[in-house]
């Protein structure tokens, strides 16, 4: 028989053990989920913004694009997806839209992926322009070694986004498509889709980018036939995303490159730091440093009315509203992302004294 020095010896054991599962267990609960009052904050935090600037009516749709011009411009919708795949969504969340120029930067991701970054940095360029997205001036000052970038700038203006679609790999327009949105559709976890509505819209209002185009090829930066390469481009603007799926999409960024919701990757985590680098000179157009002092997070429009955010490491959010102010970006959206941010204490900027 055990005699009480070994029996106490064994209960001890068996308590220290029970004790160390305990804290174990409940530390891989805390890393595989956030914890449910922070869930029950960003639930709150994107209801107390809907509520706010609902009643916000500054800006107005996009007149140049028929499609967008009809927009409801009463729906508004704000997503969160956290890079644990946590959703949370409050009002049009799951209404569908153009998306616009957001989808650049899901298309940079998959040139990086495959090309890599010399190819973006050497043909395309990453720094900011200071000037509108469909800017032709800034061509002529790139080209001319003003602006310090090759002729395009920038992957998130018109003409950088022109060339990158060029860049795309495929040997017909269709394969190069297919690339572009199966890309855009591992983001999102689900299949995206054409709406065709609006690709027909823009392709019979696309002129100004068919002379970026033009402009970008006489100068040897542009990698494919301009007609072909415009084309893809306007497809690429013109497949239908909501608020969730943008969510989604920037918390894939968030996680370094691996979709939370379906755990697959997409990019690896480089093309993600690269992505969200270039969101923060360009995401907002030529309003971007204000963007980034006000919100402190890298961010992309689209004159959709779909804007996106990220927070490495941790979430993304989406918001859809179609009025737009005079850069492109949609009113609303920027509202609710700045108060979602501060918030949540999200501006990747900020720290406490230690």
């Amino acid at each position: 028989m055990m005699n009480k020095k070994k029996i106490l010896q064994l209960c001890t054991f068996l308590v220290l053990t029970s004790t160390f599962l305990t804290i174990f267990s409940n530390n891989a609960t805390a890393r595989e989920k956030v914890p449910q009052i922070q869930s029950n904050i960003i639930q709150k935090t994107i209801e107390q913004a809907y509520t706010k600037f609902k009643p916000v009516l500054d800006g107005q749709n996009a007149s140049y694009i028929p499609y967008l011009a009809k927009a409801d411009s009463a729906l508004y919708g704000i997503a969160v997806v956290t890079v644990d795949g946590q959703i949370f969504k409050v009002g049009n969340a799951d209404h569908a839209f153009p998306v616009e120029s957001v989808s650049k930067i899901f298309t940079l991701a998959d040139v990086l992926q495959k090309k890599g970054t010399d190819t973006i940095l050497h043909k395309v360029g990453v720094n900011a322009t200071g000037l509108p997205f469909n800017s032709v001036l800034a061509i002529e000052l790139n080209n001319d070694k003003l602006g310090g970038s090759p002729p395009a700038g920038n992957p998130l203006v018109n003409a950088g986004a022109i060339a990158t679609a060029s860049l795309v790999d495929g040997k017909t327009l269709d394969a190069k498509w297919k690339s572009v949105l199966d890309t855009a559709s591992a983001f999102a976890g689900h299949p995206l889709h054409l709406n065709e509505d609006v690709y027909q819209s823009e392709m019979a209002s696309n002129q100004h980018n068919q002379a970026i185009a033009v402009l970008l090829h006489s100068y040897d930066a542009l990698y494919a036939d301009p007609v072909e390469t415009v084309d893809l481009y306007t497809r690429e603007c013109s497949y239908d995303v909501n608020a969730l799926d943008l969510a989604t999409m920037g918390a894939t960024l968030a996680n370094g490159g691996t979709n939370p919701r379906t755990h697959l990757p997409v990019v690896d985590a480089t093309t993600s730091a690269h992505v969200l680098a270039v969101m923060a000179t360009a995401g907002l157009y030529n309003t971007t440093g204000e963007w980034l002092f006000k919100v402190g997070l890298p961010g992309k429009s689209g004159v959709g009315g779909g804007i996106v955010a990220v927070v490495p490491g941790k979430l993304a959010i989406g918001v859809y509203s179609s009025r737009l102010d005079a850069a492109g970006n949609s009113v609303r959206g920027q509202l609710a992302v700045q108060f979602i941010a501060e918030t949540l204490g999200a501006n990747i900027f900020s720290s406490k004294a230690q």
